[in-house]
């Protein structure tokens, strides 16, 4: 793994200082070090890891990746059925290799140390495979890009399991930084965390940064020395990145668009003083080290401003999938690689309009969700959003939004003039729900399922906007 052999030189460096705090736990670099490099040399079978937030999590993965291991990082909110099939593949990928014990240090560049697994807590997910070399790549485009230091404290809430948190306790541990997360996700101890410990930095989906600083400012909780925010999962919306420059003015807030299978594609910063850029599609530049490309199916470039998949050339994406390919997410094409993502360029910067399975085709024309959200969004009154489709007898599906009001009042026919001359008619939505709240996963992404479900069903939370 890139980060055993930096961990050794830390604990060498600073062994007394915090490496690793979770609530009331904490651990050393020394002994964050020595605790791992037990359980690796013990022989003991670290290869699935499948815990809660801890100390202990940090202590099985380092060892479940050291030399030449790979490791499977499960969700541990998984059914027990789920986790049983999945093993059930873990197995057969590894058949009866035996576990030897080995050495906490980094193994070959080029050999397979995780096997990730997409979210899902009913049908299998999809299962991809990285080298170290991908993510030792990847760590020093991140750490150079978002200026991560030795100094820094970084606070991830969410759930170790999840992409974005394990990458930001590995960068952590390759860069020296001390890394924070909490045993479950509580905007009053994240509060707390951040003022008894100096936190410096957070990384996190944007609907935890919303609740965290909109409760920070009617709070008062002071984040002076919150110097950077890193977000991602989601496009970052205007209610929360106006929240948190309000409540961390200091802060520079980076937003990032990638994928688990591709690692960075494109970034972004908000910096303290600087004018608010208007919330759209677009999500930034090109990440240190990636070339972007927009290109049809078979792989041949598009027009200019044309639409097409989002494709990069980087020594960050992963291997592919181990199983659970069904052609329509990690492709090759070429040198090029794709989730499918559809998108385009302007000016050297990055638009995303989203995946080809959520485009909603209504009466004949193709309609992106996330192009509809980004308009919606713009308008005043509005302070998250979220589109879907559901099935229509005329037009085959139509158009639906959900809206979270910034204030009482907003109505149907605001939003329909609002969106004259940002939309075509045949993009605007035909339904607008009135919700207290964006529909999320557990790990606290936008789920635009979950809101068709909930018009389908007739939820509450999803009432008729007048």
């Amino acid at each position: 793994m890139p980060f055993l052999d930096r961990l050794a030189a830390w604990a060498a460096e600073k062994p007394d200082e915090p490496a690793v705090v979770c609530g009331r736990e904490h651990l050393s670099w020394a002994e964050l070090a020595a605790q791992a490099g037990r359980l690796a040399g013990s022989g003991e079978d670290a290869r699935v890891l499948q815990a809660p937030n801890g100390v202990g999590f940090a202590v099985r993965w380092a060892a479940g990746v050291a030399a030449e291991r790979e490791c499977a990082v499960l969700d541990p909110a998984w059914p027990a059925a789920l986790t049983e099939r999945v093993g059930g593949l873990l197995d057969t990928r590894w058949g009866s290799q035996a576990v030897e014990p080995a050495p906490l240090e980094d193994g070959d560049d080029g050999a397979s140390f995780l096997v990730g697994l997409t979210s899902g807590t009913t049908s299998v997910p999809k299962a991809f495979s990285r080298t170290r070399s991908s993510w030792r790549q990847s760590f020093d485009a991140s750490v150079r890009l978002f200026g991560l230091t030795p100094e820094d404290h970084v606070l991830a809430p969410g759930p170790l399991s999840a992409s974005l948190n394990l990458y930001t306790l590995s960068e952590c541990l390759y860069a020296g930084a001390t890394f924070h997360t909490l045993p479950h996700f509580d905007v009053a101890d994240s509060h707390a965390e951040i003022l008894a410990r100096g936190i410096t930095r957070l990384v996190l989906v944007p609907t935890m940064l919303r609740v965290i600083a909109e409760r920070g400012l009617a709070g008062d909780v002071d984040a002076s020395g919150i110097t950077g925010v890193v977000c991602s999962g989601q496009k970052l919306d205007r209610r929360t990145l106006e929240a948190t420059r309000r409540w961390a003015p200091q802060a520079v807030v980076w937003e990032y668009y990638g994928a688990s299978e591709l690692s960075f594609v494109a970034a972004t910063a908000h910096r303290p003083g600087e004018a608010p850029a208007e919330v759209g599609t677009a999500v930034g530049r090109a990440f240190p080290g990636v070339e972007l490309g927009i290109l049809d199916d078979e792989g041949v470039p598009v027009a200019p401003e044309e639409t097409g998949n989002i494709a990069v050339r980087s020594a960050m994406v992963s291997d592919g999938y181990v199983w659970g390919d069904d052609g329509r997410a990690f492709t090759r094409l070429g040198e090029w690689c794709t989730v499918r993502d559809q998108g385009f360029l302007r000016d050297g910067e990055l638009h995303v309009l989203g995946r080809t399975q959520d485009m909603i085709n209504t009466g004949g024309h193709n309609v992106y969700p996330h192009e509809v959200e980004a308009a919606l969004a713009m308008l005043p009154g509005v302070a998250e959003v979220v589109v879907a489709g559901v099935a229509d007898d005329i037009r085959g599906q139509r158009v639906v939004a959900g809206i979270v009001p910034a204030h009482a009042g907003l109505c149907q026919l605001q939003l329909r003039a609002g969106l004259e001359g940002r939309l075509p008619p045949a993009k605007r939505p035909l339904q607008y729900l009135e919700l207290d709240e964006l529909p999320v996963t557990e790990r606290g992404k936008l789920s635009r399922a979950e809101f068709q479900r909930w018009i389908l069903e007739g939820d509450s939370r999803a009432r008729q906007l007048v």
